[in-house]
């Protein structure tokens, strides 16, 4: 079973982010806790960090622009 990551909204009326960098690569092991990526919106930037366990696969490219819930990875 895989854990799905999608853009979250950092705060009300944000409607999308920016991926500014992948700090896991495609393919890597990441444990809970682990920093995945950096999203930026118009206002703040955060560190996201995984959720689950597992294999990291990158869907979605660093330094482009995503609407609030789209698919960019999945921990397998």
């Amino acid at each position: 079973m895989s854990t799905e990551l999608h853009i979250p909204s950092l705060g009300a009326g944000m409607s999308e982010g920016k991926i500014v960098s992948w700090h896991a690569a495609d393919g890597a092991t990441v444990k809970v806790g682990d920093l995945l990526y950096t999203l930026e919106s118009e206002k703040t930037a955060q560190d996201v960090e995984a959720q689950d366990a597992g294999t990291l696969r990158i869907i979605a490219a660093a330094d482009e622009i995503y609407p609030v819930g789209e698919l960019i990875g999945r921990i397998e």
